[in-house]
């Protein structure tokens, strides 16, 4: 009797992709804090550029200037980040030419609001707050989520330290309900010197428990007297 014997044959490659998974956003890590003055703002932010557990850079700022008078502190995926600022950059650019001058810093919060909901149905993956001063010199920060929504207040923090800072901001500030009537400052009483060793005491804490923020604080001041940026070193570890 012959036998044959018919060769076997390969498992066909699994055909499902349930497993895979791909996604067009990722988080670099980083933390940005800004207090506003009657005068003044300050705005920081963190050096180090991580992913997963892994750190890409420990010297990228996340700190953009737009106007003389207005900041912007960004963290997220920086690749959307940086789209987001060169689109800002170029609106600007177009209101200089069509106005003679630069937008104030409560226009700019306006117009980064209007084009985050502009990208709300695929969003920039970037958690924002802005700082300067506004058009009757007092210091001012906005927050945002990721789709536009923003108010103005007298402090803020975004970024993967935020749950751990914002309680310390909280319970030094407690800045005024816009609830209460009639209508408070927003601006902090805290001066300008204070108000940078709060920042600088914040993020050394911030870095002791969260590793995606760490290695350098970048420190920007804006008064009437300009901008003028501090340095202060953080845990490398």
């Amino acid at each position: 009797m012959s036998m044959v014997f018919a060769p076997q044959l390969a498992e066909a490659a699994p055909t499902s992709h349930a497993g895979a998974s791909w996604s067009p956003y990722d988080n670099n890590g980083g933390t940005c804090v800004a207090i506003a003055g009657g005068d003044y703002c300050v705005i920081a932010a963190d050096t180090r550029m991580s992913t997963g557990f892994s750190i890409l850079t420990r010297d990228h700022s996340k700190i953009h200037q737009i106007t003389e008078k207005c900041v912007l502190a960004s963290s997220g995926f920086q690749a959307d980040i940086r789209a987001l600022q060169k689109n800002l950059d170029a609106r600007h650019q177009i209101y200089q030419h069509q106005h003679s001058k630069q937008m104030s810093c409560p226009a700019m919060a306006q117009l980064l609001s209007n084009t985050l909901y502009y990208k709300r149905f695929f969003p920039y993956y970037a958690f924002n707050v802005l700082g300067g001063l506004d058009t009757e010199g007092k210091g001012c920060v906005y927050t945002y989520d990721a789709v536009g929504s923003y108010e103005r207040s007298g402090y803020s923090s975004q970024g993967s330290g935020q749950t751990l800072i914002m309680p310390v901001l909280d319970n030094q500030l407690k800045s005024a309900s816009p609830l209460v009537l009639p209508p408070r400052e927003s601006s902090t009483p805290l001066t300008e010197s204070e108000a940078v060793d709060l920042i600088k005491d914040t993020f050394a804490s911030a870095a002791e428990r969260d590793i995606y923020t760490g290695d350098g604080v970048e420190i920007v001041i804006i008064n009437k007297n300009g901008i003028r940026r501090e340095t202060m070193p953080l845990k490398r570890d």
